[in-house]
């Protein structure tokens, strides 16, 4: 579900090509998505790039928080609850889950105290790359009907976390700052959604909530 890089593809010459999007293509080649700004390019020129680094490490905090979500949202409602879809940005990250009923607000503030403990925790985000049975073996979380080659790579976050993930990711949950639940709801039968924020847009999302309750407080005096 993490949405590919952004950024810049350049040639010593006047070449300009502003990557919008990285796509893999047949499992095989990076495709970069974009509009050609200035110059022109042909076959064979070699192009300097340069990836939109905010961008990135937005989502990259919101893609690892994604993974404390899922092992927070098993340990509270069970471990029925599996991934049914997801969507990683530099804004938020949106977490489909098998669930038979509505999340309580009880058991949302369990799930985000939860998250947040593991982020102050700093555990190291390691990657291991093994054969699928090691990976199954090692206590990795495949999902189910998703494709997978004979090696797969491994994401472990402290004893919190093991799943197998293609994505970039923090060096320490530390680095996601702070995790912030904006919204739960049902989306289909037996499918629920979670929409999160990290880092600064969980800044940005509690500082309108105080901007709110002080808009409240002045409008009932």
């Amino acid at each position: 579900g993490q949405i590919g890089d952004a950024g810049v593809l350049c040639a010593s010459t006047d070449v300009r090509f502003l990557v919008e999007d990285t796509q893999k293509l047949s499992a095989i080649f990076h495709g970069h998505v974009g509009a050609l700004e200035s110059g022109r390019i042909t076959l064979g020129d070699k192009l300097s790039a340069r990836v939109d680094a905010g961008r990135r490490q937005s989502t990259v905090t919101n893609h690892s928080a994604t993974h404390l979500l899922h092992a927070a949202l098993r340990t509270v409602l069970g471990e029925h609850v599996s991934q049914k879809g997801s969507l990683v940005t530099p804004e938020r990250t949106r977490f489909d889950f098998s669930h038979f009923q509505a999340v309580t607000a009880e058991q949302l503030q369990r799930i985000e105290e939860m998250v947040n403990s593991e982020i102050r925790r700093n555990a190291e985000a390691e990657v291991h790359h093994m054969d699928m049975q090691e990976a199954l073996d090692f206590g990795a979380m495949a999902l189910f009907g998703e494709k997978y080659g004979e090696r797969v790579r491994v994401l472990r976050m402290g004893d919190f976390s093991t799943e197998l993930c293609g994505g970039t990711h923090v060096h320490r949950t530390g680095d996601i700052g702070v995790f912030n639940i904006v919204s739960e709801g049902g989306i289909a039968s037996g499918v629920r959604r979670i929409e999160a924020v990290t880092g600064s847009g969980a800044l940005t999302y509690l500082q309108d909530l105080e901007d709110a309750v002080a808009q409240a407080a002045a409008a009932l005096n």
